[in-house]
C-alpha cells in the first residue's frame, strides 16, 4: 500500500510537470551557471530570446530560475504574444507556472487598435487580462484615456478604467470614476458621477453609454445637458453630438435661465443648432411673472428662437393658470421678447370673478418689469360676471383692458357696446336690472366686482324691475357660463373637460406634427 501511494504521488507530480511546460531558452550570446553563486539559476547575457506557450521575450539580460520555471529579464525587454501584442519595458518577471507577467519601467503595450503606457503592468495570460494600479494612458485612433487604476480584457478589447478617469477627444473631455471602454468600437459605458464637456455644452450623468466613434449617447440616471442659458434633465436622455440633437423621456425639465422659464413633460426633442424644442405628454411651460408663476399646458409645447428672442407655442386643448389669471383656448403664441401672448380659437379668460371671451385674446406683459400690462379682446368681446341674482354682462366689438399691479382694473368696451347690469345700492340691495346700449362702455373692477360703469356716445337704456325682465331677456345671445372649465389651481390645467379627468397620456395630433415640422424646418 505504501509503495502504491508513492507511485500515485510520482505519477501526479509527473503529470503536473508535463502540463506546466518549461520555459525555453532559444538564444543567448552568453550564459553563466554557477551553482555556488547562483544555485538553480542560469544567467543569460547578450541577445536573449525566450519562448513559452505562444509568447516570446527578448532582452539584454535575463535570469532563468529552472526549478521555479521563472524568468527575470532586464534591459530593453520586448514581450510578444502572437502577432497581436507587443510590449516593451525595462524589466519583466514571467512565471511559467502561473503564466503571469509583471512589467515595470517605461512600459508600452501595443495591439492593433491601441497603445498603453504605464510604469507597472501585470499580465495574466490565462485570463488574458492586463491590469495596472499606478496610472496608465491608453491611446486609440480617436481618444486618449487616462486613469489611475484599470483592467484591460484582451478577448473583448475592453478597458475597465477606475479612479480619476479622463477620456480626451478632439471635441470633448469625458471624466468619470468608472468607465468601461471598448477599443475595438469606441463605445464607453459610464458608472457613477461622470461629465462630458464640449466646446458649447456640458453633460452630467451617473449612468450611461457613449459611442465615441458615432458621437451618440444615452444617459439614464440623474442626467443633465447644459448649453448656453439652457439645461435639460430627464429620467432618460439621448444625445447626438453630430446633429446637436437630444431627446428626453419622463420627468423632463428644460430650464431657460435667461427668461426665468421652465418647460416640463414626459417626452421631448431638442435641437441645439435651431434653438428649438417640442415637448408632449403632460407638457407645461412655467414662466415667472412678478414673483408669480404662469403655467401653460397643451398637448404639445413648441419652443423656438434664441434666448433673447424666444417664442413659446402651445397646441391643442390649451389651458393656463396664474394665481390671479387663468384661461383656455385651442392654441397660444407667446413672444417672450415683446411680452405678447396671443390666444386663438374659442379663447376664454378668467380674471378675478370675470369671464371674458372673444374671437382672439391678446395679453401684453412688460418684459423688463415682468408685470401684466394690458388686455385686448378682438371681435365678439363678451364679459360675464356672476351676481347672486343673475349675471352681469357686457358685450362689444373689442375690449381693451389695463392691469394695475397685475390685477385687471380698468376695462373699455369699444363698438356696438351693450350691457346687462344688476344695479345695487351701498347696502348691496338689488335696485333693478340695467339694460343699456352705446358706442363705448368703461367699467372698473374693484374687490373682484364690476364697479363704476360709464356709458359714452348716445347711450340708451332703462332700469327694469326684475319682474319686468324674463329669463331670456336677462341674457345676451351667445351667453355661455363656462365656470366648470376654469382652472382654479395649477393641477386643473391637465383636466380634459370632455372627460373631466386628468389625462396622463397626452398625445399630439397629426396637425400638430405638421405644424412642428414647418416651424423647425
Amino acid at each position: 500500500m505504501k509503495y502504491f501511494l508513492l507511485l500515485i504521488v510520482f505519477i501526479t507530480s509527473f503529470t503536473l510537470q508535463a502540463q506546466q511546460k518549461r520555459i525555453q531558452i532559444l538564444h543567448a550570446d552568453n550564459s553563466i551557471e554557477d551553482q555556488d553563486k547562483y544555485p538553480n539559476q542560469t544567467i543569460l547575457l547578450g541577445d536573449v530570446v525566450i519562448e513559452h506557450e505562444g509568447i516570446t521575450l527578448r532582452s539584454k539580460k535575463a535570469v532563468h530560475y529552472k526549478l521555479e520555471n521563472l524568468i527575470r529579464a532586464y534591459g530593453n525587454v520586448v514581450l510578444n504574444q502572437g502577432d497581436t501584442i507587443t510590449q516593451t519595458s525595462d524589466y519583466v518577471q514571467y512565471d511559467g507556472k502561473t503564466k503571469k507577467a509583471k512589467s515595470w519601467g517605461k512600459v508600452v503595450l501595443t495591439d492593433p487598435v491601441m497603445v498603453l503606457t504605464t510604469d507597472t503592468l501585470d499580465f495574466d495570460r490565462v485570463k488574458q487580462l492586463l491590469f495596472y494600479k499606478s496610472g496608465a494612458t491608453i491611446k486609440d485612433t480617436a481618444n486618449v484615456l487616462v486613469s489611475e487604476k484599470g483592467n484591460y480584457f484582451l478577448k473583448t478589447s475592453k478597458f475597465q478604467a477606475l479612479s480619476d478617469v479622463v477620456l480626451t477627444n478632439p471635441d470633448y473631455v469625458l471624466e468619470s470614476d468608472h468607465l468601461d471602454y471598448f477599443t475595438n468600437n469606441g463605445q464607453a459605458f459610464l458608472y457613477g458621477p461622470s461629465t462630458i464637456t464640449g466646446e458649447d455644452n456640458h453633460i452630467y450623468t451617473e449612468n450611461g453609454f457613449y459611442d465615441t466613434q458615432k458621437d451618440i449617447s444615452h444617459f439614464t440616471k440623474n442626467s443633465v445637458i447644459t448649453y448656453k442659458n439652457r439645461s435639460i434633465t430627464a429620467d432618460s436622455l439621448y444625445y447626438d453630438r453630430n446633429l446637436a440633437f437630444a431627446s428626453a423621456t419622463n420627468n423632463i425639465k428644460m430650464l431657460d435661465t435667461l427668461n426665468n422659464a421652465v418647460v416640463r413633460g414626459n417626452y421631448g426633442e431638442f435641437y441645439q443648432k435651431l434653438d428649438s424644442a417640442f415637448v408632449i405628454n403632460r407638457a407645461v411651460a412655467i414662466t415667472e411673472i412678478e414673483k408669480d408663476s404662469m403655467y401653460v399646458h397643451g398637448d404639445t409645447l413648441l419652443v423656438t428662437g434664441k434666448p433673447e428672442n424666444r417664442i413659446v407655442r402651445a397646441y391643442n386643448r390649451v389651458k393656463f393658470f396664474k394665481s390671479n389669471l387663468s384661461g383656455k383656448c385651442d392654441s397660444i403664441h407667446s413672444n417672450q421678447k415683446t411680452g405678447l401672448t396671443q390666444l386663438f380659437r374659442n379663447p376664454v379668460l378668467w380674471s378675478q370673478e370675470s369671464q371674458m371671451t372673444g374671437d382672439t385674446i391678446h395679453l401684453l406683459s412688460n418684459p423688463e418689469t415682468e408685470k401684466m400690462d394690458s388686455l385686448k379682446i378682438l371681435r365678439n368681446a363678451f364679459v360675464i360676471q356672476k351676481d347672486s341674482a343673475g349675471y352681469n354682462q357686457i358685450k362689444g366689438r373689442n375690449i381693451l383692458g389695463k392691469f394695475i399691479e397685475n390685477e385687471l382694473e380698468d376695462v373699455n368696451v369699444i363698438g356696438n357696446s351693450e350691457s346687462i347690469f344688476y344695479a345695487r345700492n351701498d347696502e348691496d340691495e338689488l335696485l333693478g336690472i340695467d339694460k343699456s346700449t352705446c358706442s363705448r362702455i368703461n367699467f372698473k373692477i374693484k374687490d373682484k366686482k364690476i364697479r363704476n360703469v360709464t356709458y359714452f356716445i348716445d347711450p340708451e337704456g332703462s332700469l327694469f324691475p326684475p319682474s319686468k325682465l324674463s329669463e331670456n331677456e336677462r341674457k345676451f345671445p351667445g351667453f355661455i357660463w363656462r365656470d366648470d372649465e376654469r382652472p382654479y389651481k395649477m393641477e386643473d390645467i391637465f383636466i380634459k373637460d370632455s372627460e373631466n379627468k386628468v389625462d396622463t397620456k397626452d398625445k399630439q395630433s397629426l396637425d400638430v406634427e405638421k405644424n412642428i415640422k414647418k416651424v423647425v424646418e
